[in-house]
């Protein structure tokens, strides 16, 4: 499947066949793609929790509200971001750029991110973003369907995952065989409401 197929089929599937497995292959390919997803001086932030176990994926879909996908689909994961990926050892980011080329950038990211915990959360989430939209696209191309979802207990589910506290959790994604279609695409805002020329107001 082309990138402009993926896009437009691409959806938010809700039901999956609880008996599929996607192979370690599969799975790994699909990791090794969501890698290459973009991210602020290449920080990375994300840091995924995937769910395996029967009674921890039980335990998630309680706190998200009994949304079955949580225990069919046949990948879940939590995407978590390291807000403070930014200070830890930043070096390994760019090991493989050229030497002038870390000089410039290694030195930069201190100064940028220091003492600004606003920015420094939207990067993060920024970089879940990335990753989550290059998993699902990349999900699709490989013949599966998968669901970001939100729609859940945040404090619940980091107490479950023992998320660290410079973490944030950004989404769960599950990804599977759709046992069911989505149903048909609901409606985009018009275009002249997406998109602003040049500014905001006059």
């Amino acid at each position: 499947m082309d990138t402009f197929q993926a896009i437009r089929q691409r959806r938010a599937i809700k039901h999956y066949d609880p008996a599929h497995n996607i192979t370690k292959e599969e799975e790994d390919r699909l990791l090794d793609l969501a890698m290459q997803a973009p991210s602020s001086f290449n920080i990375q932030h994300w840091r995924l929790v995937r769910i395996t176990d029967s009674q921890l994926r039980r335990e998630i879909r309680a706190a998200a509200n009994d949304q079955a996908q949580i225990t069919d689909a046949s990948l879940v994961y939590v995407i978590t971001a390291d807000i403070k990926a930014w200070e830890k050892n930043p070096q390994r980011y760019w090991r493989n750029a050229p030497k002038e080329v870390q000089d410039i950038l290694v030195p930069w990211m201190k100064p940028f991110y220091e003492g600004k915990e606003q920015l420094q959360r939207d990067e993060a989430m920024r970089s879940v973003g990335f990753i989550g939209q290059t998993m699902m696209l990349a999900a699709k191309s490989m013949g599966y369907d998968s669901c970001p979802m939100i729609g859940f207990d945040l404090e619940k589910v980091g107490k479950l995952i023992n998320l660290p506290e410079d973490h944030a959790i950004g989404m769960i994604l599950v990804i599977g065989k759709a046992a069911k279609p989505a149903w048909p695409k609901p409606g985009f805002i018009e275009r002249d409401e997406m998109v602003i020329e040049n500014k905001f107001g006059k």
